[in-house]
Formats: structure tokens, sequence, C-alpha cells
């Protein structure tokens, strides 16, 4: 006695057409929005705009501004002062860039087994990333 496992769905079958054509409308709105993200900048600050630091909106470095007669480039304190700014700033960034990801991507990962789950979009799917998502 064989049955189709797939029976119990209803309408008398799977449609394989129908889940395929889901799939890919869903890695475009992925692509989609991951492009949107990679044009997205958002900026980190610390020590009232001492430094400034620009993130793509996918977590990329694209600029960092000191503001002039802050720091004595000679003085060694200084200089490490400005380097933990540079990376709390950074940070900061990051944080919004990645705050910006998870509205971006968050309803579309939604639908993916794992999509809440670290790794991103479709992260519960083995080889996931292989097909683009």
């Amino acid at each position: 006695m064989t049955q189709n496992p797939f029976d119990a769905l209803g309408g008398g079958g799977f449609d394989m057409n129908a889940l395929l054509q889901q799939a890919q409308q869903m890695q475009s709105q992925l692509q989609e929005a991951q492009q949107r993200l990679a044009e997205t900048t958002v900026d980190g600050t610390v020590a009232g705009g001492a430094v400034t630091v620009r993130v793509s909106g996918v977590g990329e470095l694209v600029g960092v501004e000191i503001k002039a007669g802050q720091f004595d480039g000679s003085d060694a304190d200084d200089l490490s002062d400005l380097g933990d700014m540079v990376v709390a700033a950074y940070r900061d960034a990051k944080a919004q860039a990645d705050a910006l990801a998870g509205e971006a991507l968050g309803p579309l990962a939604g639908g993916l087994p794992g999509g809440d789950q670290p790794g991103g979009p479709g992260g519960g799917l083995p080889g996931l990333g292989q097909l683009g998502f």
C-alpha cells in the first residue's frame, strides 16, 4: 500500500513548480534588499563628533572623519585614545547597519527555516548559501 506523503497537504498533490517560483521570488527579493543595503550608509559618532565613521548597510567601513584640533599627533596617549574612538565609532555604526539589515531582511528571512538564527536567511537550510540566499 503506497500512498503519496504529500496527499495530506490537500489539493491532491504537491506543486513543485509553485514552490520553485516562490523560492525564486524570495531570492530576487533578498538580492534587491541586499543591494539596497550595500548602497546605504550610516554614521557612528563618538566624543561629540570628534570621530565619525561611515559604514555601508552591509557593515563595510567606507570612511573615517576626525575633527581637526581634537588630537595631538605627537602624544602617544592621544593617539591611543584616537584609536579607541575609531573602534567605538565603528561599533556604533555597525550596530546601526545591523539593525537596518534586520529590518530589511527580517521579513524575507522569516519565511525560511533558521532565518532568525545567526548566519542569516536560511541559516537552518544546508547548502542554501550556495544558491545565493
